[in-house]
């Protein structure tokens, strides 16, 4: 399978990505880990006049402390996320979402930008995204400007980044110290979700005193599960309140039927898995 021709690009700065982006035209598509985009090029389901490579602009590689945020560039690879100092300590969640992805060769290749941007419903990223209240910078022509993760992800494999826009960053708010956890059921290794729960949990004298509860592909987008969340303020975790508040877990969302399962029994599994993950969450 031999992918259509098109023009390479691969700019040394975000000013020229942009640039590159907007004389490229509408059909023109950004390279980033080229783990979703070149099976798609390969089958000629996309046949773009130009490619634009961002692995050559190292400032959208680093991972640094910001105020009371972690920021990560767009192009960040899985595995440097994953073994982070700084995600380790304070952004959890998204460090163990980012061990369930694919294999070691995708976590290699593949970019946590890459992996929003593609919003599939059933990448491990976009839960914890949510969950966590993540903010993405978007720059285009007309400049930067920062979208929350309750307004990013919009429909299936559809986003808030728009026409000659690149996603650039991702910041996360600090959560030193929470409980969390990423439950993923698949149905074999290396797959992707059939359904997984990122849960955050701020817990003060065996008190739970926060809660943030994402879900992956149970519906078009990541859901964030406010009814579990406000299910577990102010209990004290255990078997009893981890079971009680995942009854919830299903308001708000539209699980699909597809080949791997029917709608009813990802709405199981969301229960079984959400109260798994409380408990996993807090020890």
């Amino acid at each position: 399978m031999i992918p259509a021709k098109f023009d390479y690009v691969r700019p040394t700065s975000v000013e020229e990505a942009v640039t590159a982006l907007r004389d490229g035209g509408e059909d023109a598509k950004i390279l980033a880990g080229g783990q979703s985009l070149l099976p798609v090029l390969r089958l000629r389901m996309a046949a773009p006049s130009v490619v634009i490579d961002l692995g050559g602009i190292p400032e959208l590689r680093r991972i640094s402390e910001d105020g009371d945020r972690i920021a990560i560039g767009a192009m960040a690879a899985h595995h440097d996320v994953m073994r982070d100092d700084l995600v380790r300590t304070h952004v959890s969640l998204l460090g163990q979402a980012t061990e369930t992805v694919a294999d070691p060769q995708v976590r290699h290749r593949g970019t946590l930008g890459g992996a929003l941007a593609h919003a599939d419903p059933a990448g491990d990223l976009g839960a914890a995204a949510l969950a966590l209240d993540a903010e993405f910078v978007i720059l285009g022509a007309e400049g930067t400007r920062l979208v929350p993760a309750s307004e990013f992800f919009t429909d299936y494999f559809t986003t808030a980044i728009g026409e000659g826009e690149i996603l650039t960053q991702v910041r996360f708010p600090k959560y030193t110290g929470w409980k969390t956890h990423y439950e993923k059921f698949n149905r074999t290794a290396q797959a992707w979700s059939m359904v997984a729960i990122a849960v955050a949990l701020k817990v003060d004298g065996g008190t739970i005193s926060e809660a943030r509860v994402g879900l992956t592909n149970m519906g078009a987008t990541p859901i964030r599960a406010t009814g579990v969340e406000q299910a577990l303020v102010g209990q004290t975790a255990g078997k009893d309140v981890a079971k009680a508040a995942a009854e919830h877990v299903t308001e708000g969302t539209h699980a699909p039927s597809d080949a791997d399962a029917a709608a009813d029994y990802r709405e199981h599994l969301a229960k079984v898995l959400t109260g798994r993950a409380v408990l996993t969450a807090v020890g």
